[in-house]
């Protein structure tokens, strides 16, 4: 009885994730859409590449949440990760103290904060919603700064408060929380990595100068 059982449990699963996929496959996400049909001859012109595979493209999100506090209330923590599956629609994995601090209270294996990696259709459909919904909720926003970048085709922001998201009530949310959240991409340099990411939509704030002089 336990084999059948865990075969047919098996056979289910194989069952729910052959119609996510089908479902994806049928509905792409708009903003990979967008990437194949204009970004990609737009920045095979204007970097000269020779080969479609040379374009850069948007290869994971990733957001992570510290919960500092989750140390002395639990309850905290289980708030966070309720919170940001409800916004990004996938489980969230919970970090833990890699070693002991005393001086912070802080034992190893102890929880510390949440993370979720988005990829595929989830993370096009996720960056669609932050860009067009979530962004402009942002309280005096002015645009995000091109300054962000780490030179290896990554870009990472800063978000104060998870309220932002529609799929959070506000009337409902008993602490407020922050995230960090990384575009990791396939880009080699700075101005590579922000030409996708501007061609995507991400609300930069205006240059007056290209990056490559403000490196220099």
């Amino acid at each position: 009885m336990g084999k059948e059982k865990t075969q047919k449990t098996v056979r289910e699963g194989k069952k729910v994730a052959a119609e996510k996929h089908e479902q994806e496959v049928a509905a792409p996400a708009r903003l990979h859409e967008l990437f194949k049909k204009s970004i990609v001859p737009s920045m095979m012109k204007k970097f000269h590449y020779k080969n479609i595979m040379q374009v850069p493209k948007l290869e994971r999100i990733a957001i992570n949440i510290g919960v500092g506090k989750a140390t002395q209330d639990s309850k905290l923590l289980d708030a966070v990760v309720k919170d940001i599956e409800a916004i990004v629609g996938q489980k969230a994995v919970i970090t833990r103290a890699k070693k002991a601090i005393s001086n912070f209270k802080l034992r190893q294996g102890m929880p510390i904060g949440v993370r979720v990696t988005l990829h595929r259709h989830r993370m096009y459909e996720f960056l669609d919603r932050f860009i067009s919904i979530a962004v402009p909720r942002i309280r005096d926003f002015r645009g995000f700064s091109d300054k962000s970048f780490d030179g290896r085709g990554n870009y990472t922001i800063g978000i104060k408060e998870h309220i932002i998201f529609p799929e959070i009530d506000v009337d409902k949310v008993t602490k407020v929380f922050g995230m960090d959240v990384t575009f990791v991409t396939t880009a080699k340099t700075d101005q590579e990595a922000y030409e996708l990411l501007n061609g995507l939509g991400m609300p930069f704030v205006k240059r007056q100068e290209p990056l490559e002089k403000k490196a220099a």
